[in-house]
């Protein structure tokens, strides 16, 4: 669509009648990443670094976000920070390196993800008019975003959100839509079989009109779930939902964390980019410049050797996110696990799905089983073994 003195045209040269719907300037598209929330459930991990600057395939969750964003025609990004915001301003500046204007929104109490939002638009610099792309901060798609924005835009909607099915919906509030994809309400988790109206939820990316987010309350906590989409619901607004189930993963549990780095790795989750210096090994692993993995030792499953690690002869690294500056020792067995930074695993240690902290020591021979989680600086003894419930 073009402007003219007489009105706003679509391309075949019809006059728009849609309000808001084409009267925003298409050169920069400006978004929000939600970065501000404390990752509770990655801890140890996120003790000293936020979740969405872990990194996933040797970049940080952040990084990748942006990128792809950037892929998709955004010219500038607002993060939304609050939990460690000086290890996002350290890292990414602003945006230089990354080929993108990046500007700063500090939350100095939790806001909720609508305050958060109406928070950060105190930055942008976009009209009324506007689209607006949201991301939350701990996820990693397969979404084509500009066609997300495009058809937000020639729809006319007030608010645009990317849905995907699960099989399992009970862990999620449900968004049920229309034949059109209009959305017909904002449904809490389900309790019984007969609530589950659909299997559709929310995966967490958004396009508002700018003028939208502006009338989120500024300042206070807003939930965009349980105030602001069903308020515009209420108010007659036209909110839609594109269903899109390509490849989607929340990274909220080290689990989750630790199968999105791996996905990217191999190549199931789409739009990573290999760290300069960085080899792929065997197909199915990712070793870092600067890493000194012996040729004895195994990598496999979409394992990620960061900077300044020592793997040693006859270890067996598996589907495993091993960050920067990890020593481990001769015959060592790791599992779907994630080590955090600085972590020594002595030689015969075993470690099977469970998260090791930074600076952690795992004695030799020692056995973490499944679910375990490690503390920062913890030292397990020799031949000691640790379990735990996976939670």
């Amino acid at each position: 669509m073009w402007h003219s003195s007489e009105g706003e045209f679509t391309a075949e040269g019809k006059q728009c009648s849609r309000p808001g719907c084409c009267s925003w300037d298409a050169s920069v598209i400006e978004a929000i990443l939600l970065v501000g929330g404390q990752g509770t459930r990655l801890r140890p991990l996120t003790a000293t670094t936020p979740k969405p600057m872990l990194p996933v395939a040797g970049q940080p969750i952040t990084v990748h976000q942006i990128r792809r964003a950037r892929a998709a025609g955004v010219g500038r990004v607002v993060l939304g920070t609050s939990y460690r915001a000086d290890v996002f301003t350290r890292a990414l500046g602003d945006g230089a390196d990354l080929g993108i204007d990046v500007a700063y929104a500090h939350e100095t109490t939790p806001l909720g993800t609508g305050g958060a939002i109406r928070n950060a638009a105190e930055e942008l610099n976009c009209g009324p008019n506007d689209p607006v792309v949201v991301f939350n901060g701990d996820i990693i798609n397969g979404l084509d975003i500009a066609a997300l924005v495009d058809g937000h835009v020639s729809s006319g909607s007030a608010v645009t959100l990317h849905l995907t099915t699960v099989e399992d919906p009970r862990r999620y509030g449900l968004v049920p839509t229309d034949e059109t994809g209009r959305v017909l309400t904002f449904l809490e988790k389900p309790e019984t079989e007969a609530e589950i109206v659909t299997n559709q939820i929310n995966a967490g990316c958004y396009v508002f009109r700018r003028s939208v987010i502006d009338r989120i309350a500024l300042g206070r906590p807003v939930s965009v779930e349980r105030e602001t989409f069903p308020g515009l619901l209420r108010d007659g607004d036209l909110v839609r939902g594109v269903v899109d189930d390509s490849y989607w993963l929340d990274l909220g549990t080290p689990w989750d964390y630790v199968q999105g780095s791996v996905d990217l790795v191999t190549g199931r989750a789409p739009g990573a980019q290999i760290p300069s210096g960085a080899q792929i090994r065997g197909g199915q692993s990712l070793v870092l410049d600067g890493a000194n993995v012996s040729p004895e030792a195994t990598l496999s499953g979409g394992t990620t050797i960061d900077r300044g690690c020592v793997v040693a002869a006859d270890a067996i690294v598996d589907g495993c996110v091993v960050m920067t500056n990890v020593h481990i020792g001769q015959g060592a067995r790791l599992f779907r696990s994630a080590v955090g930074a600085g972590a020594k695993i002595e030689a015969g240690a075993v470690i099977t799905e469970a998260v090791v902290g930074d600076g952690a020591r795992i004695g030799r021979d020692a056995v973490i089983g499944a679910g375990a989680r490690i503390g920062v600086g913890a030292v397990v003894p020799d031949g000691i073994t640790v379990t735990a419930n996976r939670g």
